[in-house]
């Protein structure tokens, strides 16, 4: 319960106080999570792919936080696979991802991806709580961008986000099947 209620406290801080924007490499911001998470993936084979991320203007601890929760997830549902492929990249329009090979989800149920204690795997099959999610998403609307993913059962999950819409693709221009987190979760 007392993990719960920090997870909670940690959670309403992210939508309060000022953020500090500063230009950040996210490449090494990236490379330093992927080292700090190195713990969790002991023992795994994971074949991490990461493109060129560039420079962002956004708050660099913020942001990190983005990277942990969504590598978190990646290796979390990559655990059944032999080996695990995990891709960093951004997108020639400006949109960053996340994709994993791992167990994915079956997208007519992602309207709950984002939301605060949502999962779409029971607690036996995958250990956490459904703020991470809830976090980034919360994280990325701060920064004016948008979250969204794409998946299917066994076939892995794509997490796409973006740090500004003027610099994105527009909502118009995603496939029908992606679903993009839009408001803000309470």
């Amino acid at each position: 319960m007392s993990q719960l209620i920090d997870a909670l406290l940690r959670f309403a801080r992210l939508g309060r106080g000022s953020m500090r924007r500063s230009v950040t490499d996210l490449g090494a911001l990236m490379k330093a999570e992927i080292g700090r998470l190195e713990p969790d993936t002991h023992g795994r084979q994971i074949d991490w792919r990461m493109g060129a991320l560039g420079f962002a203007e956004c708050d660099a601890d913020l942001m990190r936080q983005v990277f942990a929760n969504l590598l978190t997830n990646a290796i979390k549902y990559t655990r059944g696979q032999p080996r695990s492929v995990i891709e960093i990249g951004r997108q020639t329009d400006g949109v960053f991802f996340v994709r994993d090979n791992g167990v994915g989800f079956d997208m007519k149920y992602a309207d709950k991806l984002f939301g605060l204690f949502q999962r779409l795997h029971r607690q036996q099959e995958f250990e956490g709580i459904g703020l991470g999610l809830a976090a980034a998403a919360r994280i990325v609307r701060r920064h004016g961008g948008r979250i969204w993913a794409k998946a299917a059962p066994g076939s892995g999950a794509t997490f796409f986000f973006t740090l500004d819409d003027e610099e994105a693709a527009s909502p118009a221009s995603l496939p029908a099947n992606h679903l993009v987190a839009t408001g803000e979760a309470s």
